[in-house]
């Protein structure tokens, strides 16, 4: 039985590379991402053979540009029956995103700040000043404003972007996270499964501790046991 808390990303070339790994996943594993990673490796295709398997699917496809652009782009996308699509958090792109994604059922969920990135980097993309969370929070704030279904934000973030009245019934995804055994690879602000959904995350989103896994199924099942003790796990972020 699945746990549709964990969404896996499929951090992988292709799309037979990505859908061998679901059979060996099985019905361990109900929900999963593509992202632009195997978009030209057959990702669209990928995310079609799944949903008619019956699996959720979440494109994360972190949309950006002109109003006019990011409507359309989504209009199309949207005909694949996706569960999740990612845009920037920007209002003018989430408005966009929403209008384009019309009466469909798809959820808009804007990106916040990216779980690799710091401070540091903040300072080289010339960012307005501000801590990390600071501003993590305040994106949330506004492109829930702009209509977002929800906001992609690591797990450090969780329980402040929780507490906005703008986040009453939307949803909260968390990339960044890593059980205790895993690297933390290229990801900045991380927590542990447990740690995610005590923060008040909906979904959390794991790649590569269960891709590179010797054994992804059981990776899987260690991740769901984790999870599981969430209501016993103490705040460390807020």
């Amino acid at each position: 039985m699945s746990d549709e808390r964990l969404i896996v990303a499929l951090d992988l070339p292709s799309a037979p590379e990505a859908l061998a790994l679901t059979q060996k996943l099985g019905d361990a594993v109900s929900f999963y991402k593509i992202g632009l990673g195997m978009l030209t490796g057959g990702g669209l295709a990928c995310a079609m053979e799944l949903k008619e398997q019956g699996k959720r699917v979440f494109l994360d496809m972190k949309l950006f540009d002109i109003g006019n652009t990011v409507e359309a782009a989504v209009r199309g996308l949207v005909q694949f029956d996706l569960d999740l699509l990612t845009v920037h958090g920007d209002p003018h792109v989430v408005r966009a995103a929403v209008k384009g994604r019309g009466t469909s059922d798809t959820k808009i969920m804007a990106v916040t700040v990216l779980t690799s990135l710091d401070r540091s980097d903040l300072d080289d993309a010339l960012i307005i000043e501000g801590t990390t969370q600071e501003l993590v929070i305040e994106r949330a704030r506004r492109a829930l404003q702009a209509g977002a279904d929800g906001v992609i934000a690591s797990p450090q973030e969780a329980a402040h972007i929780r507490a906005l009245p703008e986040a009453k019934d939307r949803l909260i995804v968390t990339p960044g996270v890593r059980p205790t055994d895993t690297e933390q690879g290229d990801q900045k602000r991380v927590a542990t499964p447990a740690q995610a959904i005590s923060e008040g995350a909906d979904h959390i989103v794991v790649g590569r501790p269960i891709t590179l896994a010797p054994d992804p199924l059981r990776a899987v099942q260690d991740i769901v046991t984790d999870m599981n003790r969430a209501s016993g796990i103490n705040s460390t972020f807020r």
